[in-house]
């Protein structure tokens, strides 16, 4: 019967027998607004018909200087819940745009189990290449060809969204996507895990690394390798490859991914990558506390650092 439940990752979704999905967070959405809000306007656009890839672009409503930076933003949500639509995502980039003066792309990429990794990689890999496709300012879109600097790219993404970013990075590089174009990148609570703990300051609780084991195999199925597969295990990888000259790694103290991102950056440092890194530890708060509660003090230190990090000037 379809009411056996197979995995239960209450309060976030629950996986039944029959392979159905229940998602009980993240499938609430707002529309975009070209009235301001926090002086910020937003629009929608469908950049692939085939695939029904869109994405949210976010622009200040006064652009006061001649191009802007341009950030490229990968929510999370574990591949299974959540869309570049739904109202944290929303607000958040909205404060963002707002405090950075920048032009934002909220990617929307399909999610997993009915779309299983790698496509959630290949669709936001879809979505950089067509962003670039406005390098000569004739793409589709008027927003990014009038206003986006691609002197000054950034990917970001928070949990699965920092994965994303760090995974597209390292193909740019590989595949020679455009030298030197991504400026850098910011991990929020990077989503990455191994199956032994990372190092001796990891503490692991039963009860959720069994959560991220078996959220893992509904968002890859088919891999053989578990958590220790090199999408997941991104810090037992080689780091060396990664295509900017710039990382800022955010976690949070309380998080269940706090060391995987402290040490990412530490084995970034030793990789033999010639770039800065930087972490920022927010104390006592769990992960995404900032989607969560948008207006604490902790998470607009989240936003200022974004903004500080994105308008950094040599």
């Amino acid at each position: 019967m379809d009411s056996e439940i197979a995995f239960d990752r209450s309060p976030m979704f629950r996986v039944y027998k029959s392979g159905r999905i229940e998602r009980l967070l993240g499938e609430t959405t707002v529309p975009p607004s070209l009235t301001p809000q926090n002086g910020v306007v937003s629009k929608d656009i469908i950049h692939s018909p085939e695939k029904n890839l869109s994405l949210r672009i976010y622009l200040p409503e006064k652009v006061t200087v001649k191009k802007l930076p341009i950030l490229i933003y990968f929510h999370g949500g574990g591949f299974i819940i959540e869309t570049a639509f739904s109202p944290p995502y929303h607000t958040f980039l909205t404060s963002t745009v707002a405090a950075a003066n920048c032009l934002a792309i909220s990617v929307n990429y399909r999610r997993a189990p009915e779309f299983p990794v790698p496509i959630p990689y290949e669709d936001s890999w879809d979505s950089l290449k067509w962003v670039l496709t406005h390098i000569t300012g004739t793409g589709q879109e008027t927003w990014i060809n009038k206003h986006g600097d691609f002197g000054k790219v950034f990917l970001a993404g928070d949990s699965a969204g920092g994965n994303i970013s760090h995974h597209l990075t390292m193909r740019a590089k590989k595949e020679k996507l455009c030298d030197s174009l991504i400026s850098g990148i910011i991990l929020i609570h990077p989503y990455f895990w191994s199956k032994t703990p990372i190092d001796e300051f990891e503490v692991r609780d039963v009860g959720k690394t069994k959560g991220v084991e078996g959220s893992w195999r509904v968002a890859s199925p088919n891999s053989k390798q578990g958590v220790d597969d090199p999408w997941l295990n991104v810090v037992g990888s080689d780091l060396s490859g990664l295509g900017c000259g710039r990382v800022l790694v955010m976690v949070a103290g309380d998080d269940l991914f706090v060391r995987q991102g402290w040490c990412y950056a530490e084995k970034l440092k030793k990789s033999g990558w010639e770039g800065e890194v930087e972490v920022m530890e927010t104390k006592n708060e769990g992960h995404v506390f900032h989607l969560k509660d948008p207006n604490s003090d902790n998470a607009r230190q989240v936003v200022k650092k974004l903004e500080e990090f994105i308008n950094k000037s040599y």
